[in-house]
């Protein structure tokens, strides 16, 4: 019997030498339809990039692992006056900047319509779970003022519920500070549109939401605390009280104006007062002077 059929039933691997399965290189593993290399000076930041934020520990996280094993997932990119555009993989274009690369893999995505590159970029980034609230909100906005997209066909291709998309966007109604406490992960999301009933109030928006901070407080429990707030009587000042405070203000900001410094009314109940004006040194008091006589 022959040596070769004495390996015969012990498998493929027994058929064929060990010099020959020593010499045999890794597969590769296929890269994408159109892939190319591309120098990174190449490459300009994607400008629909909904995330303006970047966690400098997550990327070093990430530059450490593409020294490792290189950028497993090209970035996207469009074509622009002989350079590159992104479209999507600004997290892997800075972390491949911090781990030394000088090319990364790129697929270009073009389309005829330059608007249309827009859209397509926006909407790509969009698709993507790692975007604070804000910025989906923010990015959503875009799509429906700039491109002219309903809340029903940003869902569509974005891949969300429109009532998804549409309690995004609320959030967009609540001033700057609670937008900040968002996304510095101080609140959530659910927090924040649990404080909406308060956007017309200020003072009381304010307040709440450093209760909600301070005291740790959950969706649930914040919800009850604007209810409660919503349900406390507030002062409401007499229409004559309004029309003497709001000719103070306007008088204020009159001689304020006029002279050039700070003005104080101060009005007593028996409906006498006086005008304090303010000067900082005795230039500024001859300065007074002379305006005061020149008005004369």
């Amino acid at each position: 019997m022959s040596r070769t059929s004495n390996r015969l039933g012990r498998g493929l691997a027994s058929l064929i030498p060990d010099s020959a399965l020593d010499s045999q290189p890794p597969l590769a593993k296929p890269k994408p339809k159109g892939e190319l290399k591309v120098p990174l000076d190449q490459i300009t930041p994607n400008p629909e990039q909904p995330r303006k934020h970047f966690d400098l520990k997550r990327l070093e996280e990430l530059s450490d692992s593409i020294r490792v094993h290189g950028i497993l997932n090209p970035l996207v990119v469009r074509r622009h006056e002989g350079k590159y555009i992104l479209i999507a993989g600004e997290r892997r274009l800075r972390a491949s900047a911090l781990a030394g690369l000088n090319e990364v893999p790129v697929v270009v995505r073009d389309a005829a319509d330059p608007k249309l590159q827009l859209e397509l970029a926006l909407i790509e980034n969009l698709q993507r779970d790692d975007l604070d609230p804000v910025e989906t909100a923010l990015g959503y906005d875009r799509l429906r003022s700039e491109f002219g997209l309903k809340q029903d066909e940003i869902g569509r291709r974005v891949g969300k519920d429109r009532s998804t998309v549409a309690n995004a966007m609320r959030l967009l109604k609540l001033p700057e500070f609670v937008l900040s406490a968002i996304q510095d992960g101080r609140i959530s999301a659910g927090h924040a549109r649990a404080l909406l009933p308060l956007v017309d109030a200020p003072d009381d928006l304010r307040n709440a939401l450093a209760q909600v901070i301070a005291r740790r407080l959950n969706v649930r429990a914040t919800e009850q605390l604007v209810s409660k707030v919503n349900a406390t009587p507030k002062p409401i000042r007499s229409t004559e009280k309004a029309r003497r405070d709001n000719t103070f203000d306007y008088a204020t900001r009159l001689l304020t104006e006029s002279l050039q410094t700070n003005v104080a009314i101060k009005a007593k109940k028996n409906g006498s007062g006086s005008i304090v004006i303010n000067y900082t040194n005795a230039e500024e008091l001859e300065r007074l002077i002379q305006t005061l006589r020149d008005d004369g």
